[in-house]
């Protein structure tokens, strides 16, 4: 099991499990209906996290078409779109409204301070003024974090293990994503401290991705780390190619982008948090205040490496770095 980071590995002393019992509040015989914010509904991916959510709904006795409706809006790689979907869910009356991440809160937050807002895998709902604290959310928002503060220089320092020659490393970022400014805050404090040159690379859109590569390569970056968004996840496959065309290695925080042809990821198992995510759900259809459900944590994190795009590379990954590995794509 590779090394997990201390600051993500405190629990909260409030857990879910430790939060008020919420007086059952269900209308017997109401149908609810939940507005869900989603990216591509056409990507295999995103389609399998959303799988993970209607099991977690089903295992607590929430049936489609019987007590529950899913209404889902999908940007389709056009998050513009998502404060005039996000208004079309309010417009609907749903009873709650389920945000991926930052990204897809923020729109869902200055559409409604009524209805509840849970997010699945919110990089920094802190950071982004998005809840109070972890342990009092306050507010109508809750939900999981995956804690990108603390993971992004997890990954930095698990891709200079990998690729020690690397001195020079890019940060491909989206600008508009909230909780990308403050992962790359603490990422220039940990390249301080580990002494590498880190260079922040945007790209809001999928055609500003060859652009980033380019000028990536023009500063002769020797790595780079690409922070969880929408856009990066969507286009995982493509960022992939364009790293090794440039000769890259590449760390992310999502699985599917190494099973797509990045080198590593560090992160959290995503198909638990989205269908722990429906715990959220069913507690707050129950009764139970967004305000008062902390903010859940994961305590487990993979490290997947991927030896073909290794061996594309042109580069070995030391042993001691495969040794905690939790999967290695032959």
């Amino acid at each position: 099991m590779a090394h997990i980071p201390t600051a993500l590995v405190a629990t909260l002393a409030l857990g879910l499990l430790a939060a008020p019992l919420a007086v059952e509040a269900q209308q017997p015989g109401k149908v609810y209906r939940l507005g869900v914010l989603t990216n591509k509904a056409s990507d295999p991916a995103e389609a399998r996290l959303w799988q993970a959510f209607r099991s977690g709904l089903r295992e607590r006795g929430w049936i489609e078409g019987q007590n529950i409706l899913i209404e889902f809006r999908a940007a389709e790689g056009n998050t513009a779109r998502l404060p005039e979907l996000a208004a079309d869910l309010v417009r609907l009356k749903v009873d709650l409204i389920v945000a991926r991440a930052s990204i897809w809160v923020q729109p869902a937050k200055e559409a409604t301070s009524s209805i509840p807002i849970v997010f699945l895998v919110h990089a920094d709902p802190v950071g982004t003024g998005h809840v109070a604290s972890l342990a009092r959310p306050g507010g109508n928002i809750t939900g999981l974090a995956v804690l990108m503060t603390d993971l992004a220089p997890k990954g930095l320092e698990l891709l200079i293990s990998a690729v020690p020659v690397a001195q020079r490393i890019a940060v491909l970022w989206n600008p508009d994503t909230p909780s990308h400014t403050p992962a790359l805050k603490a990422m220039e404090e940990a390249g301080r401290t580990l002494r590498v040159q880190l260079q922040a690379v945007g790209a809001r859109t999928t055609p500003e991705l060859e652009g980033a590569f380019a000028a990536m390569a023009r500063a002769r970056a020797q790595a780079v780390l690409v922070l969880g968004d929408a856009i990066f996840f969507a286009e995982r496959q493509r960022v992939a190619e364009l790293a090794i065309k440039h000769r890259l290695p590449t760390m992310s925080n999502f699985k599917d982008a190494v099973e797509a042809g990045g080198l590593m990821s560090y992160s959290p198992n995503w198909d638990d948090l989205y269908r722990r995510g429906a715990i959220y759900v069913d507690k707050i259809l129950k009764g139970a205040k967004p305000a008062d459900l902390p903010v859940e944590q994961p305590t487990k994190f993979e490290l997947v490496i991927n030896l073909k795009t290794a061996k594309a590379l042109g580069l070995t990954i030391p042993q001691s770095v495969l040794g905690r590995a939790d999967q290695v794509i032959e």
